[in-house]
């Protein structure tokens, strides 16, 4: 089924269920009114949507209405947690290389990943705001997912199967404010603005034969002001499956229901498959000519970022945002 959370002026917003091809909506108020209630009794409310979704999407639903992702908040407008992975080495290859620093080889077994802010995620079509182009303004397309409980010390396989959602996201990095915040030895925090994420999140069986291994093997489209500049493969190249990255925060906790675990920029070792984020393109020009040329995000830019199945269709909506002024 597919769920999204549409703006109702409070901070969690009113879920709804979507029908498969996105184009119309139900409100799930009789079920549940938030997406945080369902995640917290996913065994009794999941059902219920089910139904609803099926009825929908058979033309039985008994008040449709025309489905909207500018209406959209984030699916889950504000998590327990978000840590997000860096599951494609290659990417992370890249950034090193480019500098000119070692690989670590255990960066190859131990997934990298940092904890990000989950109280304020912004909508699909909401504004990137920030102060200054000066901060180095940067798009990152990924795959994320949403968890119900998993206890600490759980296999891969076990985390897995705590998988309810899946989504899209638009992890924004402020490139010019990372080095001196690494610099200090603690992470990023002001780097990290607001992740906005796609209109709906869809339960791994919408995905049909392209979720296997604990992956997502679709594409990964991005537009940069309607320019297509990457559409890798979301399951090639990707070290680290979602059990494995959510057992990884499992090592020394529970995870709670609610949470989000994000993949990393999608990146591709085939360069013909372009680019997730402007970094990675720098990098690729850092390499081959001894300086990027390529600039950030300005003010007035856009980003798109969907994803298609073999058909064609939307499976999630698109992420279609612009860069504004604070």
């Amino acid at each position: 089924m597919k769920l999204a959370t549409l703006k109702d002026g409070s901070r969690d917003g009113q879920l709804v269920v979507v029908s498969r091809d996105l184009k119309q909506a139900h409100y799930a108020t009789d079920i549940a009114g938030k997406l945080q209630t369902v995640l917290d009794d996913w065994n009794f409310y999941a059902p219920q949507l089910q139904d609803l979704y099926d009825a929908l999407n058979a033309g039985r639903a008994r008040h449709p209405f025309a489905f909207a992702p500018r209406d959209c908040m984030a699916p889950l407008p504000r998590a327990y947690q978000w840590a997000d992975g860096s599951a494609y080495v290659n990417h992370v290859e890249l950034v090193r290389k480019a500098r000119g620093a070692e690989m670590p080889a255990e960066f190859w077994t131990d997934p990298l990943m940092y904890q990000g802010g989950s109280d304020d995620f912004v909508g699909p079509q909401d504004d990137i705001v920030c102060a200054s182009e000066a901060f180095g303004i940067d798009f990152e397309a990924e795959v994320a997912v949403i968890t119900g409980d998993v206890r600490m010390g759980a296999t891969p396989e076990q985390a897995g199967d705590a998988i309810r959602l899946v989504m899209l996201a638009n992890d924004v990095s402020l490139r010019n404010l990372i080095p001196a915040e690494l610099g200090k030895g603690f992470g990023f925090f002001q780097s990290k603005p607001a992740t906005a994420f796609s209109p709906v999140a869809v339960t791994p069986d919408e995905l049909g034969e392209a979720w296997r291994e604990r992956k997502v093997h679709l594409p990964m489209t991005v537009h940069w002001n309607s320019k297509k500049v990457g559409q890798p493969d979301c399951g090639t190249d990707m070290v680290f499956d979602f059990g494995q990255l959510i057992a990884h925060i499992c090592k020394t906790r529970n995870v709670r229901a609610g949470s989000i675990v994000g993949s990393g920029t999608i990146s591709n070792v085939d360069r013909k498959k372009g680019y997730c984020c402007i970094a990675e393109k720098r990098m690729l020009e850092t390499i081959d000519e001894g300086k990027p040329v390529t600039e950030f995000m300005k003010f007035g830019d856009a980003v798109k970022i969907e994803m298609f199945d073999a058909q064609g269709h939307s499976v999630f909506g698109a992420i279609d945002q612009l860069v504004a002024a604070a």
